[in-house]
């Protein structure tokens, strides 16, 4: 990982919000229905907020309806290098949490899904991604 350029803990805190500290550094989840990316459309490249890493092309983002996994942003394919995976036991369950492979914030987890192209399906944290927008 090149750390060149990421922000202490002690910056994280004061750069990011109470809530973007907890999904991101605390590996929190967003209310579901509540982030501004949902029902995005714009075409672009969406990047972590913390390092501005590009994470996933807008062109992967699809309207999710399955019960669980519906509410929050989701993709079908990250770019590649973009994502690093981790095992999370939390709440026992067990799932693969989706980190960014810059600078390791939680970004949300991914699930096997056959309704997705790719059959993955990435349910992200709208508040740990900005959108670029393509010009």
């Amino acid at each position: 990982m090149d750390n060149k350029n990421i922000p202490t803990e002690e910056e994280l805190k004061n750069k990011l919000d109470k809530e973007q500290y907890r999904v991101l550094r605390e590996k929190g989840t967003e209310a579901p229905f509540s982030g501004k990316y949902l029902n995005e459309k714009r075409s672009g490249t969406y990047t972590c907020v913390v390092c501005d890493n590009p994470l996933f092309p807008s062109t992967a983002k699809f309207d999710s309806s399955i019960s669980g996994l519906a509410g929050w942003p989701s993709f079908d394919q990250a770019l590649p290098g973009a994502i690093k995976f981790q095992k999370d036991l939390s709440y026992n369950m067990e799932r693969t949490e989706v980190l960014c492979a810059k600078c390791n914030s939680h970004l949300g987890h991914v699930f096997d899904d056959e309704s997705a192209k790719t059959g993955k399906h990435y349910c992200l944290n709208s508040i740990c991604l900005n959108l670029k927008e393509e010009k």
